[in-house]
């Protein structure tokens, strides 16, 4: 007599089933991943909400090209489940918050995510699920930005375009615990929040051109491409270096910036444990505070993309996968 089989443990997830607009995201049941060698399963309470997503979203994961159906999400913060073989660096019920994976989607709009265990790093102490949620991206990709590629020193200039945004303002933090001079762009709307996140200069780009009010620039942080970036280069002394966050394509100034004996790169961030570490240090230490705008529970992750497509947020978008994330 043959014995009962046991089901697989399932989870809640968001997924879609084809490219599109917000409304192709639905909540299933789906199996829940297991740990491989080397990763950890998490069970996730937050996960956080970037422009990566709704890109994702409506043309299909850049990455690899892959088609629905998939389940989005980079930004991951919960409590380690189990282990896989050869894990040392945690174990079960640790807090952790985490990137992982990246280019490639986490899956992190899901009640559980397995990833290799080095995509991870503790949970900065005093911050809680949502908070850590909205870190792991945005504070990586500014630290790789300013720190890894640019060498941000003390006595700097350092010019930070759409400085209110997830990037924005932490790159803007960062920059001010080395010791830089920052001078930040964004609305009039935003100007309060980014004077007490410590910009030094606030520029309105609606109604400043910033390539003829700001000069002197050692490094540019620029998210937003087209126009902008000869606006850029235009602010930056000799030896300075623009950093976009977006491919260079062919509107990008080549002929200007080598004329201008500046240098122009591109950077793409990557999971990175210590890189993680290095901002959990300076979150513990009330160097670095992430805003967070609004938080949605996972079933309305459509409304969170909606929302974050209008460009009109501060800081970042988080969803609440589990009811508790917002405590520590």
């Amino acid at each position: 007599m043959s014995r009962p089989t046991t089901p697989e443990p399932t989870m809640r997830a968001v997924s879609q089933d084809r490219a599109g607009a917000p409304g192709v995201l639905k909540v299933i049941e789906t199996a829940r991943p297991r740990p491989g060698r080397g990763e950890i399963l998490v069970r996730v309470r937050a996960a956080g909400v970037n422009p990566a997503d709704w890109k994702t979203r409506e043309r299909g994961m850049f990455a690899t090209g892959a088609t629905p159906p998939f389940t989005l999400g980079f930004d991951v913060a919960g409590v380690v489940e189990a282990v896989g073989a050869g894990v040392t660096l945690f174990r079960p019920g640790d807090e952790v918050f985490g990137m992982p994976r990246f280019p490639h989607p986490a899956g992190a709009y899901a009640e559980y995510v397995s990833a290799p265990a080095r995509h991870f790093a503790p949970r900065p102490r005093g911050l809680d699920a949502v908070q850590a949620g909205a870190l792991p991206l945005a504070a990586l990709t500014a630290w790789q930005a300013l720190v890894d590629t640019a060498h941000v020193r003390a006595g700097q200039r350092v010019l930070i375009h759409a400085a209110a945004g997830g990037v924005g303002h932490l790159a803007l933090q960062i920059a001010k615990a080395r010791g830089a001079y920052v001078v930040a762009t964004a609305g009039p709307a935003k100007h309060d929040l980014l004077r007490s996140l410590g910009a030094d200069e606030v520029v309105d780009y609606r109604t400043q051109d910033v390539a003829e009010s700001v000069h002197d620039v050692d490094v540019v942080l620029d998210g937003i491409g087209g126009a902008n970036w000869s606006r850029s280069v235009r602010t930056l002394r000799p030896g300075g270096i623009l950093v976009s966050l977006l491919p260079f394509d062919d509107s990008f100034p080549v002929a200007q910036a080598e004329a201008a004996g500046v240098r122009a790169v591109f950077m793409l961030v990557e999971p990175d444990h210590q890189g993680l570490c290095e901002i959990g240090a300076l979150v513990e230490d009330g160097r670095l505070r992430v805003v967070v705008d609004a938080v949605f529970p996972l079933e309305r992750a459509a409304e969170a993309h909606r929302m974050g497509e209008t460009g009109r947020t501060a800081g970042k978008i988080v969803l609440a996968v589990a009811p508790d994330a917002g405590r520590p």
